[in-house]
């Protein structure tokens, strides 16, 4: 078969269970993709040996008739997740080296369903960013260009999206604490849903904040992301806050009907000084919907205003301590010493050096917030706005809402360089439409759906309620039909 790194999860479990193709045949092209394309820097560590050896056991497996739909299909996992014996760096010199002697749940999950691993892709520095330029390998590319100018590919699963987009990989890993997966999938065109809180395990997985921390697939189509989630999902022990629910076909979910179905739009999303093509996207998007059956109703999500600075009290204060542990003793980077030099300046030394400036911050704020004398005043403060902004959801869901659209980021994909170095509020903005799905531990997905004047892909989020990945990736599949965006960015790299 020929363009085997066009074809979707879908379309290549179909050729091989026909014998049409092989995983190694379909392996062999996106590691010749992978070589040809350092300069969007998506790949970070790759594994062809590894991807190989795991192509040809999918192919055996498919061979007997029994293989499950992710058998054979090759992927990228971003670097936050660690991979038995394969640098797992979460994109930090502080963890420069470390090959972890164990693999996380979601890694193991997908290996048990015969997938095959390419390599790690670039990420943010412990997924802090929403541009892959706090990486330590140096920043992802998008794969959308606009004449001479690089454009960023979103963060922190900047490379997951790039080699996503790039045909690189079928599909890829993410995680999302605060949009994460969903913002760079709209930078880039294609599918990123973050699951409900507890959907995934945590186990494995270098934690950013672990109340928030969700992984998900960033995928091309929303079969493909329904395909891959139902591999990733399930009960972990090994995660306290892993759930013991079943997971459901989510595939066999997506039946295309949406009819008798109630879909807010929070007037709250609609901020001052919204890109009209923004508004102009929601609005076609909610028509989309209406034109499919679906009932369209304003709704109220009023502490939604409150969402942004709560996430970036709470996110920073969990940060700071679960970055502790990262000290030059255990494992990792340690700093050299001078004459005279104790425990005291090992520490300082190995955390100025090993931590970059963005993650520096995030941890001087989380631990001034968790301070005696201001705990109360701001991290106790921003659990309270965070159970009022699950309440809200809640009472929206009760009042008979199926689910929620709304933008998925604030414009399309911005130039590399452009906002690193300015005010990093103006970075964190980047995140309004996303952190209350984190907050409120709620499913979210951002679907492809259309392109600005410059010619650049925008997306949708479509937010669902606790537990229901099923009936959200249905109305995602309703919206992607119904708003038909194919396009792909033209080859320049």
């Amino acid at each position: 078969m020929s363009d085997l790194t066009r074809l979707t999860i879908a379309d290549a479990r179909d050729a091989l269970r026909k014998g049409e193709t092989t995983s190694v045949a379909l392996t062999e092209a996106y590691l010749s993709a992978i070589d040809g394309a350092d300069a969007l820097n998506a790949f970070v560590h790759k594994t062809p040996e590894i991807a190989l050896e795991q192509a040809r056991a999918a192919d055996k497996r498919i061979a007997t008739g029994e293989a499950p739909a992710l058998c054979g299909m090759p992927l990228g996992i971003k670097d936050l997740f660690c991979t038995k014996g394969v640098a797992s760096q979460a994109a930090s010199k502080i963890l420069d080296g470390f090959r972890p002697e164990y693999e996380s749940t979601v890694t193991r999950n997908l290996w048990d369903a015969g997938a095959v691993m390419l390599g790690k892709l670039n990420m943010d520095e412990f997924a802090m960013g929403s541009s892959n330029e706090t990486s330590a390998y140096g920043n992802a590319v998008n794969p959308w260009k606009i004449d001479d100018r690089q454009l960023t590919p979103g963060g922190s699963s900047g490379g997951s999206a790039s080699a996503v987009a790039a045909d690189l990989c079928m599909a890829a890993t993410g995680t999302d604490t605060g949009g994460s997966i969903r913002q760079p999938a709209a930078f880039t065109g294609i599918v990123g849903i973050k699951p409900t809180y507890g959907r995934c395990s945590r186990w494995g997985i270098v934690a950013f904040a672990s109340s928030l921390d969700q992984a998900g697939p960033m995928t091309r189509t929303v079969r493909d992301a329904a395909i891959m989630l139902g591999a990733m999902s399930g009960h972990d022990p090994k995660d306290s806050t892993s759930a013991d629910i079943p997971v459901p076909d989510f595939e066999a979910m997506l039946t295309g009907n949406i009819r008798g179905k109630t879909i807010g739009i929070p007037k709250e999303y609609r901020m001052e000084g919204m890109p009209a093509e923004i508004e102009k996207l929601w609005a076609d998007g909610a028509e989309m919907l209406k034109d499919a059956g679906a009932s369209i109703v304003e709704i109220s999500l009023p502490h939604t205003k409150y969402a942004l600075p709560a996430y970036y009290v709470i996110a920073p204060a969990e940060a700071s301590s679960n970055l502790a542990r990262y000290d030059g003793v255990r494992y990792g980077r340690r700093a050299k010493l001078g004459q005279g030099d104790g425990i005291v300046e090992m520490y300082e030394k190995t955390r100025a050096e090993g931590f970059g400036k963005e993650v520096q911050r995030r941890v001087m704020i989380g631990t001034y917030v968790l301070s005696a004398g201001f705990y109360d005043a701001y991290y106790n403060r921003a659990r309270k706005v965070r159970a009022l902004i699950k309440r809200d959801f809640d009472e929206v869901f009760a009042g008979g809402v199926d689910a929620i659209l709304t933008p998925a980021t604030p414009s399309a994909a911005f130039g590399l360089g452009e906002m690193a170095d300015a005010d990093p509020v103006a970075m964190y903005l980047n995140d309004v439409f996303t952190v209350t799905v984190n907050l409120a531990g709620l499913p979210g997905i951002s679907v492809p759906a259309g392109l600005d004047a410059q010619g650049l892909p925008l997306g949708l989020q479509l937010i669902g309620q606790p537990w229901g990945e099923g009936e959200l990736l249905n109305a995602a599949h309703v919206l992607e039909q119904a708003a038909g965006f194919v396009f792909k960015p033209a080859k320049w790299w």
